[in-house]
């Protein structure tokens, strides 16, 4: 039987090979995917996506969100959105109601589950964080911050939704 060898290429190698951009691209792929399979191993009750929705929740502190709001947050569809919250009514970590002024809407809230999830996971969550950041400064992560926010503003463009290379709606 013969074995093909494994080849690692590190991310050095890659920007010698292609254009920054290209690199970068890739990279932005790559990191979450595996940001995304670690996350999904972190938790026991819940995915990376539905712990994604949680923490965008707590962005809405005067009143709480709607499926089209959490959309728009997340940076996905209303669909998606709609699935991920089935699943965690369904875990009775959210319940979704009726808004008060517009019958048309459901505002999402969270349970006492989620309440005791967040607590549960506080300080592993925080250990997390250390390790992803270690050897990275604030000013470092500010400034990554606000490169990932243009980039994310030149995909939105002025219209609001996704657009493709030549600025054309995607």
């Amino acid at each position: 039987m013969q074995y093909i060898a494994y080849m690692q290429i590190t991310n050095d190698q890659i920007l010698n090979m292609m254009p920054p951009q290209f690199g970068l691209f890739g990279l932005l792929f790559a990191f979450m995917n595996r940001l995304q399979a670690a996350g999904d191993s972190f938790y026991e009750e819940i995915t990376c996506k539905q712990w994604f929705l949680l923490a965008c929740m707590n962005l809405y502190s005067k009143e709480a969100p709607t499926a089209n709001e959490l959309a728009e947050t997340m940076g996905c569809s209303r669909q998606n959105v709609k699935e991920i919250l089935n699943a965690l009514v369904k875990k009775e970590i959210l319940v979704l109601k009726q808004d008060d002024n517009d019958k048309r809407k459901q505002r999402i809230y969270f349970t006492s589950k989620q309440k005791k999830l967040a607590k549960k996971y506080q300080n592993k969550e925080m250990d997390f964080l250390k390790l992803l950041y270690e050897g990275i400064s604030d000013d470092e992560i500010k400034n990554v911050f606000q490169i990932i926010s243009r980039m994310e503003k030149n995909l939105t463009g002025a219209t609001g939704g996704v657009t493709g290379v030549a600025g054309i709606q995607a």
